[in-house]
């Protein structure tokens, strides 16, 4: 596992580098199932980000904006330096952000990224190397 401030650093080496990330939230009650217990299923889109301090930033269209605003969402990045992957998480509410307080929009890739920003609060953030190590990789057993 890394420490917090090895993943803020991962995190501004992949917005640097612009790297996509992935957004995750849960959306739909699953198919087949019914009533207020109904276990809702995961989507996660990719999406390209930016830093704003510790939270991280995402550009989306209104439809998904209003279905995440407020709502506790989880960000993922990945990337590799010095031959070793990496993976940092951020988890936290996505809170609506108008785009002239964030100092760094993301530079979206898509043809229409959208116009509503939102921040991803961090408040966890939790990160991994994946690939040869002390204990031998991943496939060491």
């Amino acid at each position: 596992m890394l420490g917090v401030p090895e993943c803020r650093r991962l995190l501004a080496v992949g917005a640097r580098e612009h790297r996509p990330g992935h957004l995750g939230f849960t959306s739909e009650p699953m198919p087949g199932l019914s009533g207020d217990s109904a276990p809702t299923a995961p989507t996660v889109l990719p999406v390209d980000y930016a830093l704003w301090g510790p939270d991280v930033v995402v550009q989306v269209g209104e439809g998904l904006f209003r279905h995440i605003a407020g709502r506790l969402v989880a960000f993922q990045v990945d990337g590799v330096e010095n031959g070793r992957a990496w993976s940092v998480l951020v988890r936290g509410p996505a809170v609506p952000t108008e785009p002239e307080a964030v100092p760094q929009l993301p530079v979206p890739r898509v043809a229409k990224p959208g116009a509503r920003l939102v921040r991803i609060r961090s408040d966890v953030v939790t990160g991994r190397r994946l690939g040869a190590g002390p204990a031998g990789g991943l496939g060491a057993r």
